[in-house]
């Protein structure tokens, strides 16, 4: 869908999918050498939904997206950070824990923050898959126009 948007504006990049379902903070690491090969001009980082769902600690997260952001700077790239929430059953600590590690990081490391990846979609079941967490087809299209409206003047640079 991110590609279609660009395609549409006649934006000349290609959108590719490094993600891996399931995965961490701590997989991203180590595979964000192998997702840099090439020409990368942006990396949109949307980890730690995993983390946060099996109760990663904050700190060891926030470590891992720095690092991330870190290479990702080093070689060339602009990095959008996508920011999570934590559920509402995960107790007031650790929400405002995870809250503050994406504000932080955002301002620690300079990058673009989009303070709610599923801002518009979490918590409303027409919007989600079954699961009630991973976004359906119209979930996915709301996504993706927050996405895009980040990410389209850091292209048009």
């Amino acid at each position: 869908m991110l590609q279609r948007k660009l395609d549409a504006d006649g934006l000349h990049y290609e959108v590719v999918n490094a993600g891996v379902s399931g995965d961490t903070s701590a997989g991203g690491v180590r595979r964000i050498d192998w997702a840099l090969d090439g020409n990368v001009k942006v990396v949109i980082l949307e980890l730690g939904a995993n983390d946060i769902l099996r109760g990663q600690p904050v700190d060891a997260m926030k470590a891992n997206l720095a690092d991330i952001i870190e290479k990702s700077k080093t070689h060339g790239a602009t990095v959008v950070l996508a920011g999570m929430e934590a559920p509402t059953n995960s107790g007031a600590d650790y929400r405002r824990g995870i809250h503050e590690a994406f504000q932080s990081l955002a301002r620690e490391h300079n990058v673009t923050l989009i303070p709610f990846f599923l801002d518009g979609v979490a918590g409303i079941e027409s919007l989600n898959q079954r699961d009630g967490i991973h976004p359906n087809e119209e979930g996915t299209k709301i996504v993706t126009d927050t996405v895009y409206k980040t990410i389209r003047p850091l292209l048009e640079k």
